[in-house]
């Protein structure tokens, strides 16, 4: 057993040695392990902490390690046999959590502890990591009666077995539609670099010519630069009914039946545990009090934004009809005439803005950032193993040059690699008697690909994405708790966790940052002032619409799950489109089917965390402002009143820490050049 790379847990995962039949013993093992543990405890009924917690969580910190390896696998480098070893593994480790979490004898064993007089004497560290697990034991059904506590069980493992499956189908769908391009006429109004990334994509496949696939890069591509509509129209309808009953694959991937099925396990869960429906049970673990105040929150802001973007929309359409030859603005033009009317309005050329930022010069100038800013340099390590070429790790050294964590780096799209941008935990901190280890994360964007010849050419919004995830790196590895299950992102309540990563956005709005980050791809030139100016005179730019779409999607996501309106998500989305959006797509549109930030991540009932998080991160970001910006000292403030305690006590006392006081929401308003007299 021990040869198996899984097993290894201390050390960095061994990727060029795990293989699928790994995963089923390496399972086995920390599974045992932790059933053993669980089961001394319970028999033996200790009263400290040292013996009732800590074996506890050295059983979870193993199983974790094992898992987060192969969830990343899953997520970067999937495989069918990857895939089925996973769905299998991840079948397992549910029921194996359910067991726990619902063993009443375990849980009154934590409850008796935390009546001792040796928890008193404990750190506010260590009693919030017990106090956390208490909280999920009874949010996992800890104290139904057993018929009631065998069917949330149930529940929980068939809806984490619908939610891969809705992954899957996603991902599936996305990597099966192609058009295979031999015109190039077809193909104006791009860059020299995107025809060589779909020219590689081509070759991919055996193709001559070019070959546009749904990736992201792709879609972006030819969304905000092809002059051909009926090309946009149709990569718009492939990617807009991924997944689902309609488009050019209607039927094949349909993740209707798994909506449904979400949804119904989703509230008979809720029910279960006492709460009217799956919002109410998602906010008991988050900052916002109830449904009722974030709905509140959220039609507020789409008030204030919706006569914006009502104009924006206007102004779009004018402008198509006029320059473009445009009659009707439809979806699949919106995009392509907004980068035209941006160029007209603002003189800013987005193929010009990406030529100043080739990938490599955008990672130098985020060393000097985070150095600039928290005093840390990262070191690549070419020695430890990676699982593809496009991935690296460095090591993260602090200014007395000690390595106090570690990051892997994946940035660019390619098949068999989730879309979108996150980071997640490869191994957490630990500080348990001789084991020492540093926390690892991992940061994985979907850039467009490197090839021969041609480099990899980042947009401003990409550079803004890439420090967004740093944020979230940067929470999880500057992490002074001891105590996984409460350490960095772990256990912080989700509608405040986007706070360091949106307020690391806005750096990448300052003149000497993005200067610092950029250098033209042929002579080196940085960003000149000129552009820079263009671009935060154009900053704004349809801001209105951006954030209606933004809560367009949190208003779905929780008339959704509350089931006012029905629980056809259909006609959800059509009716919250009524009320707030400005852009209306066709009838056989179909957004739900490929929404994984709730149906198959950790967003369900909460996605207007992002929203209600901005309002902490905005006004955060102004203590740097009033202190010059890239200010040691209160990013030091920072570090110490945040990012370091984890969930150690809530988001709300960190924030009011770090700035003195409650969050204005007018930083928020302001961020978007909305003022309070918008409405």
């Amino acid at each position: 057993m021990m040869k198996n790379p899984l097993l290894d847990t201390f050390a960095l995962p061994h990727f060029g040695d795990i293989r699928p039949d790994h995963i089923g013993p390496a399972l086995d093992r920390v599974l045992a392990d932790h059933r053993a543990a669980v089961v001394r405890i319970v028999e033996e009924r200790p009263a400290n902490f040292a013996e009732a917690w800590m074996p506890l969580e050295r059983a979870d910190t193993a199983i974790a390690a094992v898992w987060s390896a192969v969830t990343h696998l899953q997520a970067v480098a999937d495989t069918p046999d990857l895939r089925g070893a996973y769905a299998e593994g991840h079948k397992r480790l549910v029921e194996n959590r359910l067991q726990v979490m619902q063993n009443r004898a375990l849980y009154d064993v934590l409850v008796a502890l935390t009546a001792t007089p040796d928890f008193a004497a404990r750190d506010e560290v260590d009693r919030a990591a017990v106090e956390h697990m208490i909280r999920d034991f009874r949010l996992s059904g800890v104290a139904l009666n057993p018929e009631e506590r065998a069917r949330f069980a149930t529940l929980s493992v068939e809806l984490s077995q619908l939610s891969t499956e809705f992954g899957n189908a996603v991902l599936d769908a996305t990597d099966a539609w192609f058009e295979h391009v031999e015109d190039e006429r077809l193909l104006a109004g791009l860059s020299d670099a995107d025809k060589a990334m779909f020219a590689a994509a081509a070759k991919t496949r055996d193709l001559s010519g070019w070959v546009v696939t749904l990736q992201m890069p792709h879609v972006n591509a030819v969304m905000t630069f092809v002059r051909d509509r009926g090309l946009r129209e149709r990569v718009y309808a492939a990617s807009a009914t991924r997944a689902s009953d309609q488009g050019p694959h209607a039927g094949q991937f349909d993740n209707s039946a798994r909506i449904a099925a979400i949804l119904a396990r989703r509230q008979e869960g809720a029910r279960l545990l006492g709460f009217p429906d799956p919002v109410e049970w998602s906010l008991a673990t988050k900052m916002a009090p109830n449904a009722g105040e974030v709905l509140v929150f959220l039609r507020d802001l789409a008030g204030r934004a919706k006569p914006a973007a009502e104009l924006e929309f206007a102004a779009l359409a004018a402008y198509a009809a006029k320059h473009l030859g445009i009659d009707e603005l439809q979806p699949w033009d919106v995009t392509y005439v907004a980068e035209r009317l941006r160029e007209a309005q603002f003189a800013v050329d987005e193929q010009a803005v990406r030529a100043h930022f080739p990938v490599e010069n955008v990672i130098a100038g985020w060393k000097n950032l985070l150095d600039r800013l928290f005093g840390i340099s990262l070191v690549g390590r070419p020695d430890v193993p990676v699982y593809h070429p496009d991935a690296c790790y460095y090591d993260v050294v602090d200014d007395q040059g000690m390595v106090f964590a570690g990051v892997y780096i994946d940035l660019h799209a390619r098949a068999g690699k989730r879309g979108g941008a996150w980071m997640a935990q490869a191994r957490p901190r630990l500080n348990d008697g001789d084991v020492q280890r540093v926390p690892v994360a991992y940061l994985v964007c979907n850039f467009a690909p490197k090839m021969p010849g041609s480099p990899s050419l980042l947009s401003h919004k990409e550079v803004v994405t890439f420090l967004h995830e740093t944020g979230h790196c940067l929470h999880h590895l500057f992490t002074e708790v001891d105590r996984p299950n409460i350490a960095g992102t772990n256990g912080f309540e989700w509608d405040a966790i986007e706070l360091p990563s949106q307020l690391m956005e806005d750096f990448a709005w300052d003149r000497a940052v993005l200067r610092d980050m950029s250098g033209h791809y042929e002579t080196g030139e940085p960003l000149s002032d000129w552009l820079f100016d263009r671009l935060v005179a154009a900053r704004h730019f349809l801001s209105g619409m951006f954030i209606v779409r933004q809560v367009e999607f949190a208003l779905f996501d929780l008339l959704l799950h509350m089931g006012t309106l029905g629980h056809d998500p259909i006609e959800v989305i059509e009716a919250v489109r009524d009320e707030v959006a400005v852009v209306h797509p066709p009838a056989w549109h179909r957004f739900p089917h490929a929404f994984t930030h709730i149906f198959a991540g950790g967003y369900a009932s909460g996605y207007y965390s992002y929203l209600w998080a901005e309002v902490l991160a905005a006004d955060g970001f102004q203590r740097f402002i009033e202190a010059g910006l890239v200010d040691r000292a209160v990013a030091a403030r920072f570090c110490s009143e945040v990012l370091s305690r984890g969930a150690s006590r809530p988001a709300a006392d960190s924030f009011r820490a770090f700035r003195g006081r409650d969050a204005d929401p007018q930083a928020m308003l302001a961020r978007h050049g909305l003022t309070t007299d918008a409405r």
